[in-house]
């Protein structure tokens, strides 16, 4: 039998892996550029699309570190922080659900669920136990 942590770390794992393989996806990373807020992409000295690229290359990372013991708890901290720095763009999206469709979760529960989230990729990113144990 599979220890709850490590099945909770594989699928947090699986998740982020899933969700950072779409940011390469040209149409969904079309969505994503779409769902940057005006003000970070003033501010921002990389294109929309060269940050939504960024944060695919970051979700990808973090779901590799979360599966190897010595880099699992600087990865769950760093998604965590991750999951923070999205959070604007998630916050964007919800103000236009006409624009943005099924991605534009009206605030409240999109906060809640990141909240939810970044508690089981802390809960992934503790324990001594390596998912090929």
């Amino acid at each position: 039998m599979v220890p709850k942590r490590a099945l909770i770390r594989a699928l947090v794992a699986a998740g982020f892996a899933g969700m950072g393989a779409t940011h390469f996806v040209p149409s969904v990373a079309k969505g994503m550029s779409a769902m940057i807020p005006p003000a970070i992409r003033r501010r921002s000295p990389v294109q929309a699309k060269t940050l939504v690229r960024i944060t695919g290359v970051c979700e990808l990372a973090g779901a590799a570190g979360l599966l190897m013991r010595p880099t699992r708890p600087i990865a769950a901290a760093a998604l965590i922080v991750f999951l923070a720095a999205v959070f604007p763009a998630n916050a964007y999206a919800a103000r236009d659900p006409e624009r943005f469709g099924p991605v534009a979760v009206p605030l409240v529960p999109r906060a809640a669920a990141q909240v939810v989230l970044a508690a089981l990729v802390a809960v992934a990113g503790t324990g001594a136990r390596s998912i090929s144990r």
